[in-house]
């Protein structure tokens, strides 16, 4: 994992799942599933928001539906930094 991806962990952030269904231009009676991820602060999800705004406006396949779901992986409280070294034998 990058250090960056820790550090926006450690600032409250957690990885966005969602699950975007959108009809295909040639096609619109049939359903597609695109699957996006990123890191993202919630409850305002400014990432998810900029994606589907730029979905509407650059893609040709019109929104179906979004699922999303968020889960925070590491919390500030749960890291710490540990300094030591055990030896065995």
């Amino acid at each position: 994992m990058r250090t960056r991806e820790t550090e926006l962990m450690l600032m409250g952030y957690g990885l966005t799942t969602a699950k975007v269904l959108y009809h295909l231009p040639d096609h619109p009676h049939l359903l597609q599933t695109f699957i996006w991820q990123h890191y993202d602060i919630a409850p305002q999800f400014p990432a998810l928001h900029r994606f589907i705004d730029f979905w509407r406006e650059k893609i040709d396949g019109p929104l179906h539906s979004v699922t999303y779901t968020h889960r925070r992986l590491v919390s500030p409280t749960e890291w710490r930094n540990v300094t030591g070294e055990l030896v065995l034998h």
